[in-house]
């Protein structure tokens, strides 16, 4: 609007000290416009900290409303300053450029009646919308600095919600990591223990049997201990994750030859693609429990685990031969009962995205754990 009506101030200026007063108008007047538009962030809070300088731009512009008069596109811009004002420094600032401007504007008319009479209603419309435009300035930015406020206490309660979402489901994890690994094998120690005492104490202990069970309880607390470490690590870092297949294998091999039950990995579909590694730890950890589930519950004589890729699918199967679930057990019951095995499979599967199956499945008998894992394209 200012380069619009430089023309006609110009034109209307008087030669000599005029022209180049109004010259120099056009340039400050425009160039604060244009670096505010252009690099508002940085010279934004300049303007917030000195209203000074809006007011020696209104005055600025006043040269050029004199020169080229209200009847040009100057009118926006003197319309716009308390506008401007009321944004930035509220009801205050909009009454005072409101009122500057309206004097100017009124001083404007004033020296052009002179040569022309103009009616009261023009005399006094822009200096009305300069109050109005203030008005509008001040209620804007109650407007937004209450939207400030609410976004504001908005973000800070996602921000507690999250914290307190993230606190239980660590919990939740670090619930599962406890009875998947060390509170089974403490539970062994103790057995072992149990047994070892119960050699020691009679009439005439038989010393190969109290080397071997001795062996077991020193196996089975360094086992602990291990997996204390690797929860602590866990806990601690991020730790690579090898690929899952070998480790399934590697799963199945170890299951067989620390139980006897026969254990066997048959891979289906396509060959597995490298998973993230919070993902892989919880089907090696889902797959744990499943194994030692059947051996523990199941009275099974074999277990197949399968895996692979099929329709964009990751497919893992864990299948015993054993007596299969009771009908009327569910999720809660177990949770009631204290028994958090067949709870944490489910729990592990929801943190990798993915869908799990507990039941017979498509065998005659037996118990299948199926995990069903979409994978990216």
């Amino acid at each position: 609007m200012i380069v619009l009506a430089a023309p006609a101030a110009l034109l209307n200026a008087a030669p000599g000290l005029g022209a180049r007063l109004v010259g120099a108008a056009v340039v400050v007047t425009f160039m604060v416009s244009y670096v505010l538009f252009r690099d508002w962030g940085r010279f934004g809070p300049l303007l917030l900290r000195h209203p000074s300088l809006l007011a020696v731009d209104t005055l600025f512009g006043s040269l050029l409303l004199i020169s080229a008069g209200p009847d040009t596109t100057l009118a926006y811009v003197s319309v716009c300053t308390p506008l401007l004002a009321g944004l930035l420094y509220g009801w205050r600032g909009a009454a005072f450029f409101a009122s500057l401007q309206s004097l100017i504007l009124l001083l404007v008319h004033a020296t052009l009646d002179a040569g022309r009479h103009t009616g009261l209603a023009e005399t006094l419309l822009l200096p009305g919308l300069c109050v109005i435009t203030g008005a509008m300035g001040s209620t804007l930015r109650n407007l937004m600095l209450r939207l400030g406020t609410a976004t504001h206490a908005l973000t800070a309660v996602r921000a507690r919600l999250a914290a307190a979402e993230a606190v239980q489901s660590e919990r939740a994890r670090l619930a599962r990591e406890m009875h998947d690994s060390l509170a089974k094998t403490l539970h062994g120690v103790a057995l072992a223990s149990d047994a070892l005492a119960v050699t020691a104490s009679a009439a005439t202990p038989d010393p190969a049997r109290l080397r071997r069970e001795a062996e077991l309880v020193a196996r089975s607390a360094r086992r602990a201990a291990a997996e204390s470490r690797e929860l602590l690590t866990d806990l601690r870092e991020e730790a690579p994750q090898a690929p899952l297949w070998p480790q399934l294998n590697l799963q199945a091999a170890d299951f067989t030859t620390r139980t006897g039950l026969p254990a066997t990995c048959h891979r289906t579909g396509d060959p597995l693609p490298p998973l993230p590694p919070p993902t892989t730890r919880a089907l090696l950890a889902l797959t744990a429990e499943a194994l030692d589930n059947a051996h523990r519950h199941a009275n099974a004589t074999r277990v197949v685990v399968t895996a692979g890729v099929q329709d964009g699918h990751l497919r893992l199967s864990i299948h015993d031969d054993g007596k299969g679930l009771p009908a009327d057990i569910t999720l809660q019951t177990l949770r009631a009962e204290g028994h958090f095995g067949l709870l944490g499979m489910v729990e592990r599967a929801a943190s990798a995205g993915a869908r799990i199956r507990i039941g017979r499945g498509g065998h005659a008998s037996g118990t299948e754990i199926g995990v069903e894992l979409p994978l990216p394209e």
